[in-house]
């Protein structure tokens, strides 16, 4: 059994009170390869910006724990050795039982997310319950969702159709559970197609609305957003013209996430920038390079790319130059 305290991670609590109070978010990413680890180290030591590192129970399959907790581990040396205090977690991205939870902590994680969004409100209440106990015994910090966010999960199941979350019943949630922060459905969505357009071909807002509510009634409590990447066109365009095939695509305007790091979101999800980032520069340069036997001819090349859409996140969310 691990101990995140030993591995130099630390879990959510302060860094998402410190969020809170100065009103910015911040970026929670989720990488699936050793430049997307490799890249977020870099952009944590340039940028200043404390760090969430997302990984479900099947990246987990995948890496193992173990594996896990030390590609965390190393990146929080990186920053020690910088000279700097930079916090990183590494937090369970949908945990959906009791024992996903328990694993993740025995394995070194700082921070859980046990995911009932799909249970009865009652039921969802009594896991979540055993969860916080369990884990706040241990220091490690638990995020709960309720309301359901549809699309695609990462672990490939199809959630749905979505629907917002009930403020009056977040706050009631919160109170019932002890949970550290809530995710809530706004309006943003799992998988490459996040938003419905309008009619006309406008994107709809994300429902502020929900969020000032449970400010009002909960001030100071972080609240998360998942299915928040943005999905940048020219990397859709990019998969499309060496061989892949995204018929789909919608991501979360900028300016709407700049918006909601501004009120009571402390943390924001983003895995499928990251990968289609990496996938599509992968595909390019290996088309260029038809020859290559190396996997370090693509790896080294999309190291640099991924910073500077990790770069991007940051300032949206407003996150660089926290910490010193």
């Amino acid at each position: 059994m691990y101990r995140y305290e030993e591995l130099g991670l630390v879990n959510s609590k302060l860094v998402l009170e410190k969020a809170y109070r100065e009103h910015y978010a911040v970026p929670a990413l989720y990488p699936i390869s050793v430049e997307q680890f490799n890249a977020i180290g870099d952009i944590m030591i340039e940028m200043r910006s404390p760090i969430i590192l997302l990984a479900s129970p099947n990246l987990q399959s995948q890496l193992e724990p173990e594996m896990l907790a030390r590609l965390a581990q190393g990146l929080a040396d990186r920053v020690a050795h910088a000279g700097l205090s930079i916090p990183l977690v590494l937090h369970l991205d949908h945990g959906k039982s009791f024992e996903a939870c328990v694993k993740a902590i025995e394995g070194g994680f700082s921070s859980v997310m046990i995911d009932g969004s799909m249970l009865p409100f009652e039921e969802n209440i009594a896991l979540t319950k055993r969860v916080v106990e369990y884990a706040h015994e241990r220091g490690v910090t638990v995020e709960a969702e309720l309301g359901i966010l549809s699309g695609k999960e990462e672990d490939g199941d199809d959630i749905g159709e979505s629907y917002y979350t009930d403020p009056k019943k977040a706050v009631e949630f919160v109170e019932r559970t002890g949970c550290d922060s809530l995710a809530i459905s706004i309006g943003t969505c799992h998988g490459l197609v996040k938003m419905k357009p309008n009619p006309d071909g406008s994107l709809p807002e994300l429902r502020y609305d929900i969020l000032d509510y449970i400010e009002e009634r909960l001030p100071g409590f972080p609240i998360v957003l998942h299915g928040s990447s943005n999905i940048d066109p020219q990397y859709v365009e990019m998969i499309n013209r060496y061989g892949g095939h995204m018929e789909e695509a919608v991501g979360i305007p900028d300016e709407q996430i700049f918006k909601a790091s501004k009120r009571a979101v402390c943390k924001i999800n983003i895995a499928t920038d990251g990968w289609i980032c990496a996938l599509a520069n992968t595909r390019r340069i290996l088309a260029e390079n038809p020859a290559a036997v190396d996997s370090r001819v693509f790896t080294l090349k999309t190291r640099p790319l991924l910073k500077e859409l990790y770069r991007h996140k940051i300032e949206i969310m407003g996150s660089a130059n926290r910490y010193e």
